[in-house]
């Protein structure tokens, strides 16, 4: 039998029994596509946060409060490095001071410190709570790549006379003024009224916090209002170029080692992070985390290879009668080993191709709030394994088919 008469036959074998096949070729189709789709959400969670981090500048620093971690400070506190280290000291305005002065640190071009807290802003009757008012200097603006679209940014001017101005972001803007310029017009946040100067461009992003919804005003007017004249959360660090990053951050560990009384370098109550480590640290995270979705999508592949297997013994028995007339006339075994693996292959084969439809369509819709991004590997490999399935699966009931005796076979009632 030519290769075209066992097509004929296979495909004639599928259509008799047409929801049996559509069933199986579905348990085939979701598994290609979870392999499609979950690789892509992994793959866009990763470059979402790799978008960010860098969007921040590959010459910027952060000074955390704390050793425990890249956010320690950030998030209100952090371990210590070594059990050498008996007390942990907050970053003060002062500390930032000192990391500005260019005979102590001549490779650092600007210093911010940061304060934040959460606010509701109220305009005109509309109320939106923002994820984070920052206090800080004008230096933040570049340090942290934040580009005005609308307005201008505050200057120096009004953090020494503690103007109560602000900077706000795409989406708070949205929320509170709609379609309508913000620049110009007071808006109360926390109980404090503030006169919007600037709108930032839209940074995007996924995440808990949207980095959009954000207002940034002078780090006195916050204190004042908000958080108090205590420790700063954090201090934000440009160095003069990325090729200066690693010596601003020695000289950054080397002033605050004075201003923090530290002896050993291996007691340090403070963090500094690079864009470079953070980027590092996530690349790592979200290679795991895509190995895992990849994981559990493959047992979707699994299951679906397991029900052709189940769909084809149960082919296998109701045939039973016409194979052992087709061995009877003399069709040899590997005639008959060839249309069952046909048919097992052809399922899989329509069941993975529609499944790559189905995960290219999908990936075109956010999950969770992340943008999938597509690996072209995963959508050829998880088709190859659907193929490849199809015939690992078929090939014990395609045997077991070519392998009955032609008198039992007949018996076969």
């Amino acid at each position: 039998m030519n290769p075209f008469e066992t097509l004929r036959f296979a495909v004639g074998g599928l259509a008799a029994n047409k929801v049996r096949s559509a069933l199986t070729m579905l348990g085939v189709l979701i598994g290609v596509a979870a392999v499609i789709i979950l690789l892509a959400v992994g793959n866009g969670s990763s470059q979402s946060v790799k978008d960010s981090i860098e969007k921040l500048g590959t010459n910027s620093l952060t000074v955390s409060s704390g050793s425990g971690g890249a956010f320690g400070g950030a998030l209100g506190g952090g371990g210590r490095r070594t059990s050498s280290a008996t007390s942990t000291k907050p970053l003060t305005v002062d500390d930032a001071r000192a990391l500005a002065d260019p005979a102590s640190a001549p490779d650092i071009k600007s210093v911010a410190p940061e304060v934040s807290t959460s606010q509701t802003a109220i305009y005109q009757g509309t109320s939106h709570t923002v994820g984070q008012v920052v206090g800080t200097y004008p230096a933040y603006f570049e340090a942290s790549n934040s580009k005005v679209d609308k307005g201008d940014y505050f200057s120096a001017d009004d953090v020494l006379n503690s103007r109560k101005v602000a900077v706000i972001g795409s989406t708070t803007a949205s929320e509170l003024f709609g379609t309508a310029s913000p620049v110009g017009k007071k808006v109360v946040i926390g109980g404090t009224p503030f006169t919007v100067v600037g709108v930032l461009a839209t940074k995007g992003g996924t995440g808990f916090q949207d980095p959009d919804d954000t207002v940034i005003a002078p780090l006195p007017t916050v204190q004042n209002a908000f958080t108090g004249f205590g420790p700063v959360s954090q201090i934000l660090v440009e160095a003069k170029s990325a090729d200066a990053t690693t010596p601003a951050q020695n000289e950054i560990t080397t002033v605050l080692m004075g201003t923090h009384g530290i002896k050993d370098a291996n007691s340090l109550d403070f963090r500094v992070s690079s864009q470079e480590s953070l980027l590092s640290t996530q690349s790592d995270t979200n290679r795991t985390f895509t190995v895992l979705l990849g994981a559990v999508a493959a047992i979707s592949l699994l299951v679906g290879g397991i029900g052709i297997t189940n769909i084809m013994l149960v082919t296998v028995t109701e045939r039973t009668r016409e194979i052992g007339i087709r061995k009877a006339i003399g069709a040899p075994k590997g005639v008959i080993l060839g249309q069952f693996l046909a048919e097992s292959t052809l399922l899989s084969l329509i069941g993975g191709g529609l499944g790559v439809v189905a995960g290219l369509i999908g990936s075109h819709f956010r999950i969770v709030g992340i943008k999938p991004v597509v690996i072209p590997e995963s959508v050829w490999g998880a088709f190859a394994i659907a193929v490849a399935i199809g015939l690992f699966f078929g090939s014990y009931p395609a045997n077991r088919a070519a392998s009955l005796r032609p008198i039992e076979a007949l018996r076969h009632e």
